[in-house]
């Protein structure tokens, strides 16, 4: 059995890529798929396919019509949501991608350091598994397996 994971969370850190290798290195039966991880081209991708806006709101709605669509799809496929709440940025497509995930009926791993506790304990109480760190996510992968 292979299972597809969709990466909910921020895209500026390595922790895709860690969950990635320490899957790899066990051998897990694991497809990821994620939001687009190019910044630049996430903002843009309204323009690119629709041509120039007039103003910056009119490019953030364009952009964000087809990065919710992409999503979407993606997640729809996914057989399990794995969300990182990090430490550094600002956490809310993690929120609304994890919370979509829940009203979707898709298992959820949250990952969320113990100071986030108390502003996401509703999220955490809807999810399947939360854990502080990758390692611990990386576990709850592999125990699906055994």
């Amino acid at each position: 059995m292979r299972l597809t994971v969709y990466l909910a969370g921020e895209i500026h850190s390595n922790w895709r890529e860690e969950i990635k290798e320490k899957s790899k290195a066990l051998q897990l039966p694991v497809d990821f798929v994620g939001p687009m991880e190019d910044h630049d081209r996430s903002d843009a991708i309204g323009e690119e396919i629709l041509g120039e806006q007039p103003n910056a709101i009119f490019r953030d709605a364009a952009a964000s019509s087809f990065n919710n669509l992409r999503t979407q799809v993606l997640m729809q496929k996914a057989d399990l949501i794995i969300a990182l709440f990090g430490e550094k940025y600002k956490q809310w497509n993690t929120a609304m991608d994890a919370s979509a995930a829940v009203t979707l009926g898709k298992p959820l791993i949250l990952i969320r350091p113990e100071e986030l506790h108390h502003p996401l304990k509703e999220l955490s109480r809807k999810s399947n598994a939360t854990v502080e760190t990758v390692n611990q996510a990386i576990k709850a992968l592999a125990y699906i397996f055994e």
